[in-house]
């Protein structure tokens, strides 16, 4: 039997968090089809929103650990990765 590491029980997390926004984005669908109260689809909206945002933090902060405390791993030069994660910032805060 394979042991599952790390790095796949997060990848796991992220796809299980991507088939619930999935879900949420299917449940926006529906709810635009059969003329539900627009207050109860911009509620859905936001739920979707907020689990895109917590999904990006959590892919940005494992992009940090892996590739930005540990430079190593990266053939990039010290300053490129910087400019790196300051335009993955600004992409996550847009």
């Amino acid at each position: 039997m394979l042991k599952m590491t790390h790095v796949d029980k997060e990848r796991q997390k992220l796809i299980a968090r991507i088939k619930r926004i999935r879900g949420q984005v299917d449940t926006i669908e529906r709810s635009l089809s059969t003329g539900d109260d627009c207050a109860d689809i911009l509620m859905l909206l936001a739920n979707v929103r907020g689990g895109i945002n917590s999904l990006m933090a959590e892919v940005l902060e494992d992009h940090i650990r892996l590739h930005i405390l540990t430079p190593e791993k990266s053939n990039l030069p010290t300053h490129e990765i910087v400019e790196d994660l300051i335009d993955l910032v600004r992409a996550y805060l847009k």
